[in-house]
């Protein structure tokens, strides 16, 4: 069966859903877990109000500390139930992209995510980042709706 899981997370609730159930097949199946986000870099033209009101110092900062925060959270949930966790954190423009170049890198034979995360209408009208993790991965992804 699968013995390293990725799970990819933004922080949103669905998907802390999706870890915790991830977390938990985990354990059930005796995998050990490498625990993902992705944030991306900041840029000069943006509709994100973060980038709009930040330096790219100040933007860098606090997405590294909100990143470190998410994973922090995940750590102690499989803390919690005895699963192994690897925390990654990565900064691309293309999470999909990122998911699963890590899965690569760290030879792990399962994505595990949430259906959707927060990206709202971006991801309505560009398509969601679960869905091209399904389109573009070699690897099996389990999809927690």
């Amino acid at each position: 069966m699968y013995k390293h899981i990725l799970i990819p997370t933004d922080g949103s609730s669905l998907a802390m859903t999706a870890v915790k159930q991830g977390l938990d097949f985990a354990k059930a199946i005796g995998a050990e877990v490498t625990a993902l986000t992705v944030f991306e870099p900041f840029h000069l033209l943006t509709l994100e109000t973060d980038m709009l009101t930040d330096t790219p110092e100040i933007y860098h900062r606090h997405a590294k500390a909100e990143a470190k925060a998410t994973l922090a959270k995940v750590e102690a949930l499989a803390k919690a139930r005895g699963v192994a966790c690897h925390p990654i954190e990565v900064e691309s423009d293309h999470p999909y992209e990122a998911i699963i170049a890590t899965a690569k890198k760290h030879k792990c034979d399962l994505i595990a995510m949430a259906s959707h995360g927060r990206k709202g209408i971006q991801s309505v009208l560009l398509g969601s980042e679960t869905q091209k993790v399904l389109t573009h991965s070699s690897l099996p992804v389990l999809v927690y709706r």
